[in-house]
């Protein structure tokens, strides 16, 4: 005959009941309470086994409450975290049904926060947040609903505030350059080129052109001294070539390798 020899709370709302042939079971509340486990009392093979399984069922149930009690997580999310508890693949099933009745998992709504959390705080476009989607699990169908509120217009705002704070890293740079360099970060946060585009056109880079000149004469000072080694015509045509490429004025570089040569000169 086996019997309940012992009763103490454990961790995490459960017990721990200690039988008269060695065993220890971890119960929650509700399974203790259903099985009438008190000190002393008799219990069957029968019993205990079906208390193992509605232990792992709850063990991994409460397991799951707490992780949920932190912040939205998305099923593959709850899913992942049972698996790393070593709760079995039946009971991870019954424990994330039961929590989609209870409406603690939604991936639309999970998706539709992690949205508007991305639109006011990042600066992250849809195709980054997107892709953020797709790592937290969520299908396609639920991405594109929650993506839906991510509207052209809030794009515009973040892509904006994205390149208005980038802008302020440039100097010394040509407009030509600093735009090509806005492109590229834009794009890398996940914005379309069409927003992109917008973006550029609406920004204002008379500040910068106003600079360009004093831009060109310190690239092109450092890039003629780089180049000194290099023969007379070489020189000229690597130094021409690079501001060339940072995006300044074939005419504005003309003109300044004639004063540095003249410079050479005297």
């Amino acid at each position: 005959m086996i019997t309940v020899s012992k009763v103490n709370k454990g961790r995490n709302a459960f017990y721990k009941v200690e039988l008269s042939n060695g065993e220890v079971l971890r119960v929650s509340e509700d399974t203790l309470i259903s099985y009438r486990l008190l000190k002393d009392r008799e219990i069957t093979e029968k019993e205990i086994e079906e208390i193992k399984n509605a232990g792992n069922e709850d063990a991994g149930f409460q397991l799951a409450l707490n992780y949920l009690g932190y912040q939205m997580r998305t099923e593959k999310e709850i899913h992942t975290y049972l698996k790393d508890k070593e709760i079995d693949l039946t009971d991870r099933k019954k424990i994330i049904e039961r929590l989609r009745e209870m409406n603690l998992l939604d991936d639309v709504a999970f998706g539709e926060s992690f949205v508007r959390t991305q639109m006011r705080l990042s600066d992250k476009g849809p195709r980054v947040v997107k892709q953020k989607l797709k790592e937290k699990g969520l299908n396609d169908q639920d991405i594109e609903k929650s993506l839906a509120l991510y509207e052209e217009d809030d794009q515009y705002d973040v892509a904006l505030q994205t390149a208005e704070k980038a802008m302020r890293k440039y100097h010394d740079k040509s407009v030509r350059e600093i735009q090509q360099k806005l492109h590229q970060t834009m794009m890398s946060k996940g914005f379309s080129t069409d927003i992109i585009k917008r973006v550029i056109a609406e920004m204002d880079f008379d500040e910068i052109q106003e600079q360009e000149e004093d831009a060109l004469e310190i690239q092109g000072d450092r890039l003629w001294r780089s180049n000194q080694r290099f023969a007379k015509a070489k020189r000229k045509q690597k130094v021409k070539q690079s501001l060339y490429q940072k995006g300044f004025n074939l005419d504005a570089i003309d003109a300044f390798i004639t004063k540095k040569e003249e410079e050479d000169d005297e």
